[in-house]
């Protein structure tokens, strides 16, 4: 099938700021209020967290989360996480220690007083202790997401490795990205050589792709 062509909607009001503050969404109707941070990479919202937050929401019957087995890997600000958690998954998000902070303090604001399911946020470096932190006697997910994991650094090699380590029989990774560089469509290659890929949508106006597999 021919992936959907979609637009990013504009769930949130931009603010003009020398620096990141606080951004206002609106997925699965509540206001999501999100703490970013120009210190790191993964602490801002990216387009693709925006497109599967988006494609969440709208295709519930094709993706029902409810009480569904989530991890979030690069889970950054905590967007999707939040509205995974929202949208009834039991929700793992994971990312780099100095990241952790401002993605629990998203989290825990997001989430508390909702009756859903309480997430757990964890570190996860890529390819590092996975069968020591995660076990698969007793770690298995329905679903493993990621949005904007792949751009130009050095760890593509562990991040197709953890993939792999967490995509067991059962398991759908959805993933959505911004497409920059030609190391982004050899990525894709790559992972569509090891899983059943498939691409669900895209979103010309901000280059981002949303895969399954």
């Amino acid at each position: 099938d021919s992936p959907v062509i979609l637009k990013i909607l504009q769930n949130w009001t931009p603010r003009v700021s020398h620096y990141f503050d606080k951004e206002h969404y609106t997925y699965v109707g509540h206001q999501i209020v999100i703490q970013e941070s120009i210190e790191y990479f993964g602490a801002v919202v990216w387009p693709g967290a925006l497109a599967l937050s988006q494609y969440l929401e709208s295709n519930q019957e094709q993706f029902n989360l409810r009480d569904k087995k989530v991890l979030e890997i690069g889970a950054g600000t905590g967007l999707v996480s939040i509205v995974a958690c929202m949208l009834g998954a039991y929700v793992t998000a994971t990312d780099l220690p100095e990241v952790l902070e401002n993605l629990s303090y998203n989290i825990s604001r997001n989430t508390q007083n909702m009756n859903m399911h309480k997430p757990e946020v964890r570190k996860l470096v890529w390819g590092e202790g996975l069968s020591e932190d995660f076990p698969l006697s007793t770690h298995h997910y329905d679903f493993l997401l990621a949005t904007d994991v792949v751009y130009h650094h050095a760890a593509l090699d562990p991040l197709l490795a953890t993939m792999e380590y967490f995509c067991k029989p059962g398991t759908v990774l959805l993933w959505a990205n911004k497409f920059r560089f030609t190391t982004d469509y050899e990525f894709l290659e790559r992972l569509c050589n090891i899983f059943k890929t498939t691409i669900l949508a895209e979103f010309p106006e901000s280059n981002v792709k949303l895969l399954k597999a």
